[in-house]
C-alpha cells in the first residue's frame, strides 16, 4: 500500500470519528463529570472498539451482514437498547447533586471499567459497522500485506481515541466544568435526551 491509500484511510475515517454521536457525546459528558483523565480511560475504550469494527470488516463484515441481515437487526436493536438504558441513567440522576471528588460508584469502576464502557458503546452503534464494511474497504486493496492491516488499526485507534480524549479535555477544563455544575440537572437531562433520540433514530433506522 502507499502513503496516499493510507492518507486516504485516515482523512476518510477522521471524518467519521468526527462526527456526533453516542461516542462523542458520552465522552463529553464524562470529561464533565470525571476529569480529564478519567475521560482519556474511556478515549481509549472507544479507539478499541472501533477497531474491534474495522478488525471485524478486514475479515468479511459485509460478507456475513449480506448472508445473514437478521444480524445486523439484532445488533442494532440490542445497541439502541443500551443507548436508551445509558439515556435512562442520565435522565434519573440528574437532578442529584455532584461531588467533585471521584464518588464511590466512579471509584468502583475503575480503568478497566471506563475502557470496557468505550468499548461497550462502540459495539452497542452498528453505524461503525456499516462504515467499515462499506466506505471503509473501498480504501482497502484486496492485495494489502498483513503489515498494512496493524497500520490501519493504529490509524483506527489513534483517529477515534485521539478525537475523543480532545472531546473530553475540552469538556474538563475549569469554566466548562464550572458552567456545567451550574447547569447540571438541564444539561444532564439533555445529555439524557440526545442519547435516547440516537437510541431511537437507530431502532427505527
Amino acid at each position: 500500500m502507499t502513503l496516499a491509500a493510507f492518507a486516504a484511510i485516515y482523512l476518510v475515517h477522521l471524518a467519521a470519528a468526527i462526527s456526533p454521536g453516542p461516542a462523542v457525546l458520552l465522552a463529553a459528558r464524562t470529561g464533565l463529570r470525571e476529569g480529564f483523565l478519567r475521560g482519556t480511560w474511556l478515549a481509549v475504550g472507544l479507539g478499541l472498539g472501533a477497531c474491534i469494527w474495522a478488525l471485524a470488516a478486514l475479515f468479511g463484515l459485509a460478507v456475513l451482514f449480506r448472508v445473514a441481515p437478521a444480524l445486523l437487526s439484532v445488533l442494532k436493536y440490542a445497541g439502541a437498547a443500551y443507548l436508551l438504558y445509558l439515556a435512562w441513567k442520565m435522565w434519573r440522576h440528574a437532578p442529584e447533586p455532584l461531588d467533585t471528588r471521584i464518588s464511590e460508584e466512579q471509584s468502583a469502576r475503575g480503568t478497566l471499567g471506563l475502557i470496557w464502557q468505550g468499548v461497550a458503546t462502540q459495539l452497542a452503534n452498528p453505524k461503525p459497522a456499516v462504515f467499515f464494511g462499506t466506505i471503509f474497504l473501498t480504501f482497502v486493496p484486496p492485495e494489502a500485506p498483513a503489515w498494512a492491516y496493524g497500520v490501519i488499526l493504529a490509524i483506527i485507534f489513534v483517529n477515534d481515541a485521539g478525537w475523543n480524549a480532545l472531546v473530553v479535555r475540552i469538556f474538563s477544563l475549569p469554566r466548562t466544568r464550572s458552567f456545567y455544575l451550574n447547569l447540571k440537572t438541564a444539561i444532564e437531562r439533555t445529555f439524557g435526551a440526545l442519547l435516547a433520540l440516537l437510541g431511537a433514530k437507530l431502532a427505527l433506522s
